[in-house]
């Protein structure tokens, strides 16, 4: 066995290194012409548990100057000439091990897998996604001087104020870190927000016309009053990067107003007369600025879009965007922001809040984050990098295939990217992709178990079929003498897909070049039905299910779904 010393003498592909022929040769040279790479298995602890870091750090550990990993040996590590990873969510430890005949060729390549403790159900796909391709990596200390450099020189031009010191958008939107929309919310982060979406007598953002040349950042702010029907919108207001206002309009409630809500509005009964414009007014003229492909910033937006009656699904909202130390469940208020990360205080009139100057501090909030990194505000010892970025520093170029969507998130500059619709053009790419000897680490996901459990658990006769049988399973369980796990049965669909996926799995493995390691990660199970389940307790959702039935059936999905798998293998 190699010396632990032989770690620092590991040849690594750095962007002066020889080129991979070469050192291939030499590597076969010191192992010998029939040497091979494989991976070992270590015994795990009893207390021991896998996580998605785990499975992310393998890869840093092959390809960069990562740490060696505790669960896992790799033998003839260097002759690994790059990594395929491929994520396959839905897919569970008890799905698998149900099925695992089905899905024969997982363990006819990888061998048993190793069980990783998922994400909370609560979290959504894009956070386990974001698990596997960002790293979490120890700033340097003059990386830390530097970052609070930049920070107190934007805070002293006074970011967005409009002032001539501001910078371009091209200047402040290059060589970012992570692309803008890594920071926008997700689909479950909207829902839990309380983002209304296709609500009755709501309007929504349009796609931009072909050829229009439109914002790509907006930050909004209003102020409401309280009418015989509840809040009402009274103004609205929109800056651009620049912090230039490009909307600002007082607008007349069409109920009678009880309250003007001046402490915290600013709007006086002698402001709002004379004033003509109404709700539909301002909405077309939002409408004229804003479209869906927009990012609309601002300070827990679901309130002013809610005022306005507006469906806009591409937010960065500072009010989740800066995590409040006691949790999700509470939010920092925007004049603490403010004075923490602007130094300055806003809101402090007492005639009330200014819509331009709390959209102009959110602006700046979301700027500080998009330029510094998602770890800005918090503990300045670490920082987080995209993987593709940190493999990219050592030399080692990345093929990324995916959702659009994803691939915007989690691609570097120097990676190639390939956005795709479906498994199959996933597989097709991906096949190109593992021959090509210039790419080392590959990237692709086959989604479509995770988008069956999705329609299962949107459609609603399905589901209380799904409910109906677990309650009965659980029931029959209880009263066993020696109960043993649920398990629940397997549509001819779910068997279909299951069989395209081992189907695909093969193809993938058949194009692999000769020592490539493969790594396969399931991610979490089937994580829909429980977030419709949750949902359903959450809002009282009337069934023929009790709530106490339909809390036993949420544990049991949840505890299913929340054990991954990670296969690992050679090609020989």
């Amino acid at each position: 066995m190699r010396s632990p010393k032989h770690k620092t003498q590991n040849p690594v592909s750095k962007p002066e290194s020889a080129t991979n022929a070469t050192a291939s040769s030499t590597f076969f040279d010191i192992y010998g012409p029939e040497a091979k790479a494989d991976v070992v298995f270590k015994t795990p602890d009893a207390d021991s548990t896998l996580n998605l870091q785990d499975v992310q750090g393998l890869v840093t550990w092959v390809l960069a100057e990562g740490f060696m990993p505790s669960w896992i040996f790799i033998k003839n590590k260097p002759l690994i000439p790059k990594v395929v990873m491929l994520y396959v969510p839905g897919l569970d430890a008890a799905l698998y091990m149900s099925q695992s005949k089905i899905l024969s060729g997982l363990k006819e390549f990888c061998g048993n897998p190793r069980a990783v403790l998922a994400l909370s159900c609560v979290s959504d796909r894009m956070q386990t996604i974001d698990a596997l391709l960002t790293c979490k990596l120890k700033r340097k200390r003059n990386e830390v001087d530097s970052a609070l450099k930049k920070h107190d020189q934007t805070s002293e031009q006074g970011g967005c104020s409009g002032g001539s010191n501001n910078p371009s958008s091209m200047e402040v939107l290059k060589d970012l870190p992570f692309p803008i929309t890594y920071y926008t919310l997700t689909a479950k982060e909207l829902e839990d927000n309380g983002y209304c979406h296709d609500q009755p007598g709501f309007v929504s953002t349009l796609p931009a016309p072909s050829g229009c040349c439109l914002y790509e950042m907006l930050a909004l702010d209003c102020e409401m009053c309280v009418t015989s029907e509840g809040f009402e919108l009274t103004r609205i207001s929109l800056v651009d990067i620049k912090g230039q206002v490009v909307l600002d309009k007082l607008v007349k409630p069409s109920n009678r107003i009880i309250d003007y809500n001046t402490r915290y509005s600013g709007i006086t009964c002698e402001m709002l007369n004379g004033v003509t414009t109404g709700l539909k007014d301002v909405q077309e003229d939002f409408l004229k600025l804003v479209y869906k492909e927009t990012i609309l910033v601002g300070h827990s937006l679901e309130n002013d879009l809610l005022a306005l009656k507006i469906s806009h699904d591409l937010v960065i909202d500072t009010a989740v965007l800066y995590k409040h130390p006691r949790g999700a469940s509470y939010k920092t208020a925007l004049r603490v922001l403010t004075r923490r990360f602007l130094s300055r205080e806003i809101q402090e009139s007492r005639n009330g809040h200014d819509s331009i100057e709390d959209a102009r501090a959110a602006m700046e909030l979301a700027l500080l984050k998009i330029r510094h990194g998602p770890e800005f505000g918090s503990p300045p010892s670490f920082m987080r990098k995209k993987l593709l970025t940190v493999l990219n520093d050592y030399g080692k170029t990345s093929s990324f295939i995916d959702d659009i969507s994803i691939v915007r998130r989690y691609t570097s500059e120097a990676s190639h990217a390939f956005p795709v619709a479906s498994d199959v053009e996933a597989l097709s790419k991906a096949k190109k992709e593992v021959k090509n000897d210039k790419v080392h680490f590959v990237w692709t996901q086959f989604s479509e178990l995770n988008s069956y459990f999705k329609n299962q658990a949107e459609d609603t006769d399905k589901l209380n079929a799904k409910l109906a049988e677990m309650i009965s399973l659980l029931t029959c369980n209880k009263k066993s003498t020696t109960p043993k796990g649920i398990k629940f049965s397997v549509t001819s669909e779910l068997k279909d897909i299951l069989t395209c996926i081992d189907t695909r799995i093969r193809s993938l493995y058949h194009e692999l070049p000769a020592n490539t390691m493969l790594i396969i990660c399931t991610g979490h199970g089937d994580t829909a039905i429980v977030h419709r389940l949750r949902k359903m307790l959450r809002e009282q959702i009337e069934t023929t299910v009790s709530r106490e039935k339909l809390v036993k059936v949420l544990e049991e999905l949840q505890a299913q779904a929340e054990v991954a798998l990670c296969f690992v293998g050679v090609k020989h």
